[in-house]
């Protein structure tokens, strides 16, 4: 019965992830997450240990993401080190995959591209099993945007390619929420990916992509709209926009995402550097981008809603 509670509050946890603030799920998951490895202290039979190493993992992954989403790398990357260790011990393949994601992402977001490519890569082994879900079409995506923001076109539209293949034939995650990887992120990945290759046919791509995400996004249930991954598109757009000279659709695109009141470390990262990209095009001296470049400093400026991730173990 407690190894059931342990299930249903992971899966909770999971879904709730991508549009509760994360002030409101941090304190839980550190709590359970302590419980967990506090039973593993404890006596059990063999099956319900592996069954709390796999529990541990995925709490330890809850972990990772909000230690990410407010900048904390050096936490990030040791709660992924933990997942990875419960995979391990677990014998459990998706977790195992999962692990590997999670730490192309916080490659990526750390500009270290090569290292997120490879990261994606080692995931596949185990991503191709049974029972897998997305993951495949998750690491697929991951290598493209890596290896696009590397400079490695082609080989970034060929992984693209191979990821909405997977999708195609890809079975139900494990688990929702944060540990999926619905269609819309998958759009919102490829936008991304084919505006990094850059060249006016794929920066339309790119419209397309984005755009298909913000859809599908909009249309689905609003306890399944991730904020970040939303804000990411229009993003994008905006990029896109101002590629094309399009300033006024530009604008329209950042005003959807400078209303809110909170944003993840990755999405100011991509404000930062949208910020740069106005400031060095024909169009920084016009009143409107200037207004702009001053609501993005603005909130950009914002200290984040929760300071602490929680405690690495």
């Amino acid at each position: 019965m407690v190894l059931e509670q342990f299930d249903a509050d992971v899966e909770r946890l999971a879904r709730e992830f991508v549009s509760r603030p994360l002030s409101l799920l941090v304190p839980e998951i550190r709590t359970l997450r302590t419980d967990a490895f506090r039973l593993l202290e404890g006596r059990q039979h063999p099956g319900q240990t592996r069954h709390l190493y796999v529990l541990a993992g995925w709490l330890s992954g809850l972990a990772a993401h909000v230690s990410l989403d407010l900048g904390h790398q050096v936490s990030a990357a040791t709660h992924a080190r933990t997942v990875a260790q419960c995979a391990e011990i677990a014998e459990h393949p998706r977790l195992r995959a999962w692990a590997r994601s999670f730490q192309s992402l916080a490659a990526y977001w750390t500009g270290d591209y090569r290292q997120a490519a490879d990261l994606a890569r080692a995931g596949y082994a185990d991503g191709r099993g049974p029972g897998s879900g997305t993951i495949t079409a998750r690491l697929l995506s991951l290598e493209a945007r890596a290896l696009a923001a590397g400079g490695d076109g082609r080989s970034a539209l060929r992984s693209l390619a191979l990821a909405h293949e997977a999708r195609s034939s890809a079975e139900p995650d494990e688990l929702p929420g944060v540990f999926a990887f619905p269609e819309a992120k998958q759009w919102a990945y490829t936008g991304t990916t084919l505006l990094a290759v850059g060249g006016d046919e794929q920066i339309q791509r790119a419209i397309a992509a984005s755009n298909r995400a913000v859809e599908l996004y909009q249309a689905g249930p609003e306890g399944d709209r991730s904020s970040g991954d939303l804000h990411a598109a229009h993003l994008d757009l905006a990029t896109a926009y101002l590629a094309s000279g399009e300033v006024e659709g530009a604008g329209t695109e950042l005003d959807a995402v400078l209303g809110a009141d909170q944003y993840t470390a990755s999405i100011t990262i991509r404000l930062r550097k949208l910020d740069t990209l106005i400031g060095s095009g024909p169009y920084r001296d016009s009143r409107p981008v200037v207004d702009l470049r001053e609501h993005i400093h603005e909130v950009t400026a914002r200290p984040a809603l929760v300071s602490t991730p929680t405690e690495p173990r």
